[in-house]
């Protein structure tokens, strides 16, 4: 492993901290017959993000948390590593794989850099993991380091049109007015609370060039809409607004 960066080390004490409010959901979706996805848990029969078997398969997820996709993988037949940058998330990882009876290898590191040779998987994962909280110039060449040819890399995360309204100062909905530039888009530094982080986004087309160089064809993409638009906010995202506009952005890729 190399010297971590600053915002590796930022998330981790963030992650380490915020632990404990994930366990129940993460409770929930070990629980899970079928997948769902993202803010708003559209159906995995909606996305089409797994393979539908993965009998024989070595997956990876990037960026675990508590292991739920992980767990969701190893049901279908793979065998599952995961990676997280929280220790304190991968404690409860642990206690659901236990209790569960799933055999999961669990590791605690920076899902830019992952201790493992090339070629290693056939799949690999991230939802809200490195997808937002790692760098995408890092992680997405790593991904693909990782794959063998043909392999597939999933991943959702935040639409790059909402990094443009979300506050990155306190806590406040998501309204309809644009607060920062679309061009341009890269690391985004937020407060809230007392507590502070680094996500990631990237322009559409950016995302393109980058899967492109990284030697990623694009299967799928969607642009997430929230089918109730009458729920309760969620996550500072105001649900009448993300009926309007895609607050998520879900890719399937396969390496070249």
């Amino acid at each position: 492993m190399t010297e971590l960066p600053d915002y590796v080390l930022k998330n981790r004490e963030h992650w380490d901290r915020d632990a404990a409010d994930w366990v129940s959901m993460g409770e929930r979706a070990w629980a899970q017959e079928e997948p769902d996805w993202g803010i708003w848990g559209i159906p995995e029969a909606e996305l089409a993000l797994l393979p539908d078997d993965m009998t024989g398969m070595s997956a990876i997820e990037l960026g675990c948390g508590t292991a739920y996709g992980a767990a969701w993988m190893a049901r279908r037949g793979a065998r599952v590593v995961g990676i997280d940058n929280s220790e304190k998330q991968l404690e409860t990882a642990r206690r659901l794989a236990a209790e569960h009876d799933i055999d999961l290898e669990l590791i605690h590191g920076n899902a830019e850099d992952v201790p493992f040779p090339d070629a290693s998987f056939d799949f690999a994962l991230s939802e809200y993991g490195a997808s937002i909280w790692c760098d995408p110039y890092k992680w997405i060449p790593e991904a693909s380091r990782l794959l063998r040819k043909g392999g597939e890399l999933s991943f959702l995360g935040n639409h790059p049109f909402l990094s443009t309204v979300v506050p990155r100062e306190g806590s406040v909905v998501a309204d309809r007015n644009l607060r920062y530039p679309y061009f341009g888009m890269h690391r985004l530094d937020w407060e809230e609370d007392g507590d502070s982080g680094t996500d990631f986004n990237l322009p559409i087309a950016d995302w393109l060039r980058l899967f492109d160089s990284s030697g990623f064809d694009v299967v799928a993409f969607h642009e997430i809409r929230n089918p109730t638009p009458d729920a309760e906010p969620r996550f500072d995202i105001d649900p009448a607004w993300a009926s309007d506009y895609p607050s998520e952005q879900a890719w399937r890729l396969r390496k070249r």
